[in-house]
């Protein structure tokens, strides 16, 4: 063919890799493209930031959640994922927290089997009316 048109997703959890993988395709596209005595032209567009919390606003979060469910609902034992969140959008311009509200025993949101769980909606309501009642108090 006269034109190949390659494309994919990039998703990192360090916002400096975000950088190293943009120059390390468009080296490597260049390279295979001489080697097979072609050209390439990269077009990179970056979608969602990093989602990074940040400490200080974690623990306040984490402090909450252990006020309205108690210490034995809570964890912070959450490994890094790969999503992308426009809420990232935010973080980079303010101190915050990302934070998950579990929902019981079901398939994982996006999925079609999801069922939200209408019980956890008190839990949903009362952390956040308390987590907005003590920052505005302190």
């Amino acid at each position: 063919p006269d034109a190949v048109t390659l494309s994919g997703t990039v998703r990192t959890l360090m916002p400096e890799m975000r950088d190293m993988a943009e120059a390390r395709i468009g080296e490597i596209a260049t390279g295979v493209a001489m080697a097979m005595g072609a050209k390439a032209t990269l077009r990179y567009h970056r979608g969602y930031p990093v989602t990074i919390n940040h400490e200080p606003e974690t623990e306040f979060a984490l402090d909450i959640m252990r006020k309205v469910a108690g210490d034995h609902a809570v964890s912070d034992a959450f490994p890094p994922a790969m999503g992308a969140e426009d809420f990232s959008y935010m973080l980079e311009s303010r101190p915050g927290s990302f934070v998950f509200i579990g929902n019981g025993n079901t398939a994982n949101l996006h999925n079609s089997a999801y069922d939200f769980n209408d019980e956890v909606i008190p839990f949903g309501i009362s952390y956040w009316v308390t987590l907005a009642e003590t920052a505005l108090a302190a």
